[in-house]
């Protein structure tokens, strides 16, 4: 279970994504912590039990305990808060927006890592759940604390290609069965 596994299991049809998983996890610059913790958080909220079983065993390797939690955590608070900040986004009427929330998200602001990390992740989540407010929220803290764009990007890469795998995946599962 890794990623050269995961890769090995993209059809041909799917060269580019096979690629881009080398390039954008395997070639990253990012700091490992950042690095994996993106890759599980985004493993998590791709909801691939394919994609996820072969990424969280290196994820985990590569992670402390706490960054390894803090990225489950994030991938837990985002689904969350992506559908609710998502729908009070979309709906005609902004009196929604005034409402109290009333929902726990207390990991947010003790996340038990670095809060940069934290954001990051998070981050990349709310772009595989497009949640624009959250994109829009979580980009902003980034680059409050001095993360240059393309470290942002970096994430919102690995976000792309690993939900793109996980979809071609559990497809072709679906095709198998249905072939």
């Amino acid at each position: 279970m890794s990623l050269d596994s995961l890769k090995a299991r993209v059809p041909d049809h799917a060269k580019d994504l096979k690629l881009n998983l080398g390039s954008v996890i395997g070639n990253s610059d990012l700091p490992a912590q950042q690095l994996w913790g993106t890759v599980l958080a985004t493993a998590i909220a791709a909801r691939s039990p394919i994609v996820l079983r072969e990424l969280a065993p290196e994820a985990k390797a590569a992670l402390s305990p706490e960054a390894y939690t803090a990225a489950k955590a994030a991938a837990a608070v985002m689904s969350m808060n992506n559908v609710f900040y998502r729908t009070r986004h979309l709906l005609s009427d902004h009196e929604y927006g005034t409402l109290r929330a009333g929902l726990r998200m207390n990991v947010i602001g003790n996340p038990g890592v670095d809060k940069v990390d934290f954001e990051l992740w998070s981050f990349a989540v709310s772009a595989i759940n497009g949640c624009g407010m959250c994109l829009d929220s979580h980009e902003q803290v980034l680059r409050k604390a001095g993360l240059e764009r393309e470290v942002i990007q970096e994430a919102f890469k690995i976000a792309s290609v690993v939900q793109a795998v996980a979809v071609t995946l559990e497809a072709e599962a679906v095709l198998a069965d249905v072939e």
